[in-house]
């Protein structure tokens, strides 16, 4: 079987001369791109997507005019030995991977492919003959359209020099580059900055510093009573500070002689930019720092939002920190939220801006506003439709939505009928509703046809099922124009679920994505404490 325009020979041997050696992967890599290319109308400007970064990219490069150089091939690292090629304007094409059923009537193949015999032990001459005799039969080819975000060029944008490596990089990366920011595939980098040591300051005797300017805040500590700085930076010590300070343990301090050069920020410096880039909408700060250090409060009531992987991108730069309450919680106006600090007295500038790039330039921390919403609270069960035991789910939503400041603006009690259970919610809609409960049903249970029924009455974007006990079962999505979140019975035995955490999240409009909910796993398990202290616990933190 040929490999495109070549015999399996020809095309063996134009691979050693391109790959170094006629490895395996190639040879079937070529069978693969050439089944993709032959189902692509004749004329279609085509580009390819290859998901493992072994062999396949060298195949597509000898059989077509893609490569990565003119981005016209892009290599997602998924891991899978499959190649697409697809329409550059459509994404319309055909993905083919091997086939791990089709590999069991070829073992000389899937033993190599497989790694289930040391390359000592194969037979090399007789993979060769396997894989010419099997050409593309041992792959799967379906049709595919690739995402959007994947067809185009996008252009480079504006070039700056990284401040750190004095190197050439694309602005869009960040105010230094994507190398400097630790995405460098090497352990250390020519020409940048790289300081563990502080810089050389002169430090005084405390009775010789008489006069001079201190460098730096100096606490005293008097244990279980007061903690505050006896002198702060920029202070013109006096005779009285001295025994003050030995008093506290402090004989010998820095003053402001010699300050150390441009490459180095110090801690109130470095603090104010940091603050400034991580302070969003709805929070406040003093812009002046004591002891390097600032803390965030909240201007209003409300949500506190974090941007988590600016966080931990933070803290995993080395001399600053950001420590926070958790996302999610509900802050009332002037409580604190969060501190940052740079941690020496000076840090580098490398490290500095490093630290900079890491927070990005959205904001890190955010008090989200909770909006009044317009509740539908929606009862399903058959046994409550028929006054067989009352209902408590309607009091139990209705007290949690209006401590919130919302409105109950309908109630419904519905037998578990798929067609009255749509109409119920599409009833809710009609009078205005922007948020409907609906409560019971969402279990595996033959009878709970809630979810199929909000299906039915349009329920989109709908996630099922959080990593939370209790509250499991539960559903979010949406409705039309509102929010809809399914809260699993257990609500009406336990005092908090899953529902405590989630409601916060939509009346503060905030996006909920799998990954939301996937975060809520770690402190996700309640302990079901005799007396429930919720919000005052670890539950959903």
């Amino acid at each position: 079987m040929n490999i495109g325009p070549y015999t399996f020979e020809e095309f063996k041997e134009k691979a050693k001369e391109f790959h170094g050696y006629p490895a395996p992967g190639l040879l079937i890599g070529g069978y693969m791109v050439a089944a993709a290319k032959a189902r692509l109308p004749e004329g279609t400007l085509f580009e390819a997507m290859v998901e493992s970064g072994k062999c396949l990219p060298d195949a597509v490069q000898l059989l077509t005019v893609c490569s990565i150089g003119n981005n016209w091939m892009k290599i997602k690292l998924l891991g899978r030995y499959a190649v697409s090629l697809y329409d550059k304007y459509t994404g319309e094409g055909f993905r083919v991977a091997i086939d791990q059923e089709k590999l069991e009537d070829w073992p000389e193949i899937k033993g190599w492919f497989m790694k289930l015999k040391p390359k000592a032990e194969q037979d090399t001459e007789k993979l060769f003959a396997d894989i010419k005799a099997a050409g593309d039969t041992i792959c799967s080819i379906r049709p595919i359209t690739i995402d959007p975000k994947y067809l185009g060029h996008g252009h480079m944008s504006a070039i700056d020099v990284c401040p750190v490596c004095a190197e050439a990089y694309p602005s869009s990366d960040g105010p230094i580059c994507r190398g400097c920011q630790g995405e460098a595939p090497y352990a250390a980098m020519e020409n940048a900055i790289c300081r563990d040591d502080a810089p050389a300051l002169r430090a005084v005797p405390v009775e010789q510093a008489v006069g001079k300017k201190a460098l730096h805040d100096m606490t005293g500590i008097v244990p279980g009573e007061s903690k505050g700085p006896v002198a702060s930076a920029g202070d013109t010590l006096e005779a009285g500070d001295v025994c003050r300070l030995q008093r506290i343990g402090k004989h010998n301090v820095f003053v402001q002689e010699d300050l150390p050069g441009d490459e180095w920020v110090h801690e109130n410096d470095a603090v104010k930019a940091f603050a400034k880039r991580m302070a969003g909408p709805g929070i406040t700060y003093d812009p002046n720092p004591k002891e390097g250090k600032i803390n965030f409060h909240a201007a209003a009531s409300g949500m506190l939002s974090i941007d988590l992987d600016a966080l931990e991108r933070f803290n995993l730069s080395p001399d600053v920190m950001l420590a926070t309450r958790h996302d999610g919680a509900l802050i009332p106006e002037g409580k604190g939220v969060a501190g940052t600090r740079a941690i020496p007295l000076y840090i580098s500038r490398e490290r500095f801006s490093r630290a900079l790039a890491a927070l990005g330039h959205d904001p890190l921390l955010q008090i989200l506003p909770l909006r009044q919403a317009k509740v539908g609270i929606l009862v399903t069960g058959t046994e409550v439709f028929q006054g067989l035991i009352d209902d408590k789910f309607i009091p139990v939503i209705s007290s949690k939505v209006i401590n919130l400041g919302c409105q109950v603006t309908r109630t419904d009690i519905v037998p578990d009928e798929q067609a009255a259970i749509t109409a119920s919610a599409k009833a809710m809609l009609h009078a205005g509703c922007d948020l409907i409960v609906t409560t019971a049903g969402m279990s595996v249970d033959p009878d709970d046809v809630t979810r199929a029924a909000l299906l039915d009455a349009g329920l989109r974007d709908d996630l099922y099922g959080a990593p939370m006990l209790p509250g499991t079962m539960t559903l979010v999505g949406r409705l039309g124009p509102a929010q809809i979140i399914g809260v699993p019975a257990c609500a009406l035995f336990y005092k908090t679920t899953s529902f405590d955490i989630l409601l916060p999240r939509l009346l503060a409009n905030q996006t909920i994505t799998r990954r939301t909910l996937a975060r809520l796993g770690e402190g996700g398990f309640c302990m079901n404490c005799k007396t429930c202290s919720f919000p005052k616990c670890p539950f959903g933190k």
